[in-house]
Parts: C-alpha cells; sequence; structure tokens
C-alpha cells in the first residue's frame, strides 16, 4: 500500500485479555523485548480526545465493521501538555497508518472550544484537512479517552506491543485540558494487547503473545467510552 503521508501502513492485532494474562504477557515481554524508553516506570497515561459528527459516523462505521476508515483524536500524556498531538487513524482491513502533528496547548483549546478559523491558514495538511471536516462535515469533540498504557518495543519489524487497561471515559465532557475533567470506568472495560508491525512478526514476539483461546478482535477504546452515550 502506498505511504500515509509521513507514515506507512503498518500491521495490527488487537486482542480482549484478563489479568492473569496481562500478568504473564508482562514478564514475558520483558524477557525478549524493551521497554519504550518514553514510558515513565515502564507505564505512561494516555489522554485522548475523539472527534465525531452528529450521525457518528466513527462510531457507527467501527460498530458496522466497515473496513475503510478513519477517525481524528487530539491526545496528550501523563497530564502534560506540553507535547499535545492531533492525530487521524486511518484503517483498511489489518492495516492501520496514523498521521500525527504536534499542537500548542492554547491551539488545541481552540480546537476544542469551536474556535477554527486559524486551521484554514495552517501550513499542515492535517490542520487544514480537520478544520475543513469540522465546517462541511460536522466534526466536533465527543468524548474523552483515558487510559493506561504498558508498551514494549523490539527493533526487527518494528515491533511494538502494548497493554492497556483501567480505560475511563468523560462521558460529555471534552474540556481535556483540564486535569479537574472527571471520567469514569467505562462499563467493564477489557484490558487490551495491541501488536503492531511493519513487514513482518518475529517468531520470539509470536511466541511471546500466545494465550489459549485468545483470538484477534476489533476492540475500540473509543467505542467502549461510548457505552453511556
Amino acid at each position: 500500500m502506498e505511504a500515509c503521508r509521513d507514515r506507512l501502513w503498518r500491521h495490527e492485532w488487537k486482542h480482549e485479555i484478563g489479568p492473569s494474562d496481562l500478568i504473564a504477557l508482562r514478564q514475558r515481554l520483558r524477557a525478549v523485548a524493551f521497554c519504550d524508553p518514553h514510558a515513565s516506570d515502564g507505564t505512561y497515561r494516555i489522554r485522548s480526545l475523539y472527534f465525531d459528527n452528529g450521525e457518528d459516523r466513527a462510531l457507527r462505521e467501527k460498530l458496522d465493521g466497515v473496513s475503510r476508515r478513519e477517525k481524528f483524536r487530539i491526545r496528550y500524556y501523563d497530564g502534560d501538555p506540553s507535547l499535545i498531538h492531533l492525530e487521524k487513524k486511518s484503517k483498511a482491513g489489518g492495516l492501520g497508518c496514523k498521521q500525527v502533528v504536534s499542537l500548542t496547548a492554547s491551539r488545541a483549546q481552540d480546537v476544542v472550544d469551536g474556535r477554527t478559523e486559524w486551521m484554514a491558514g495552517s501550513e499542515d495538511a492535517l490542520i487544514r484537512e480537520l478544520y475543513v471536516k469540522m465546517t462541511t462535515e460536522g466534526l466536533r469533540p465527543k468524548t474523552i479517552v483515558d487510559y493506561v498504557r504498558e508498551p514494549f518495543v523490539f527493533g526487527p519489524g518494528n515491533v511494538r506491543v502494548t497493554l492497556d487497561y483501567d480505560i475511563r471515559t468523560g462521558l460529555g465532557c471534552t474540556d481535556f485540558l483540564n486535569p479537574d475533567c472527571v471520567t469514569v470506568p467505562a462499563g467493564g472495560a477489557s484490558i487490551i494487547l495491541e501488536v503492531k508491525w511493519d513487514a513482518f512478526l518475529p517468531d520470539i514476539i509470536r511466541d511471546a503473545i500466545q494465550l489459549p483461546g485468545r483470538h484477534a478482535c476489533a476492540f475500540s477504546k473509543y467505542a467502549q467510552c461510548r457505552i453511556y452515550g
């Protein structure tokens, strides 16, 4: 497939796992892979703000299993707004790619508050694309998604394995830069194993993530966090 602008299409697997699986995988991955150096003490907390239109197109396409789809989100890490990313995640079957551009906290707040005029003249194509979709398709901030991530990396195959848990929803709150914005557990959200790689998945990683009775799934944190509306 063609490059997704600054990113290549990558293979992606997701598995819903349980607490005992988490413990086992954590130990296996520590033995064969490396903890992502960006993670403090092996984990970091992610806060994302997802966008959707008035008809919940992104949500419905996910629930309906549409093969080719996209979603926009803004996110930052460990409660630190000095590094904020606007991201567009595209999916095509079992492949995905992500386009990313940095935003200042003030510009991110502008987007949240609907002050979008500046986006039309941005030098970055991704910001202009979001502006067009906000003005013509009614794309708007929809809900906050919080969770903890344990990330592991492995050089051959450019593999990234993550363990995500404590998934929480902001319900109707979209003020994602406000540390006092209340979030609640997203129903009975599972622990999620995600595996991403480029051309090949090395056997040592494939063996490490094997779990009896677990199969690839199409879990969506955004869809899970819309459980209450």
